[in-house]
């Protein structure tokens, strides 16, 4: 079990190594791996000289390039629920105060439970219900009118 591996099967002594192409496809020299013929490989390009890999440099001049990005306005959507905000009038933070009023949407539910038969009063329902009202949004501090939702 001392014993030392079995030699690599293969070719034991070293040859030359293979040539292979330059990039391009121009063949190499005459030489050993010596392609153009030049003493360290392949010749050295200057920078900002179109070469290996390297894009021909602009002959027009410097071109600026200006990427505007469109600014994105937060629009507040005002529903039943107050809103944290901040006031256009007083400019400070602020959650606001809703209030409900009566708007088209509650005219309509009436107008249409007349039309099917409940004009004894009962078609006055949905101006006692807040789900069938407006909301208006007010600030808190100075009491303006900050936003309203309208339900029609």
């Amino acid at each position: 079990m001392s014993d030392a591996p079995p030699p690599y099967p293969g070719n034991q002594t070293k040859g030359p190594e293979p040539q292979y192409p330059p990039p391009g496809g121009q063949p190499p020299m005459q030489g050993y791996g010596q392609p153009y013929g030049q003493p360290g490989g392949y010749p050295q390009q200057p920078y900002g000289q179109p070469g290996y890999g390297q894009p021909a440099p602009a002959q027009y001049g410097q071109t600026t390039v200006v990427v505007a990005q469109p600014t994105v306005a937060m629009v507040q959507q005002f529903r039943e629920s107050p809103v944290h905000t901040k006031c256009p009038h007083c400019q400070a933070e602020i959650v606001t105060a809703t209030s409900y009023e009566t708007g088209t949407f509650a005219w309509i539910i009436c107008l249409v439970l007349c039309f099917v038969g409940c004009d004894l009063g009962c078609c006055l329902i949905p101006f006692c219900v807040d789900g069938c009202k407006d909301v208006t949004h007010n600030c808190p501090n100075c009491n303006q009118v900050i936003g309203r939702y309208n339900r029609m």
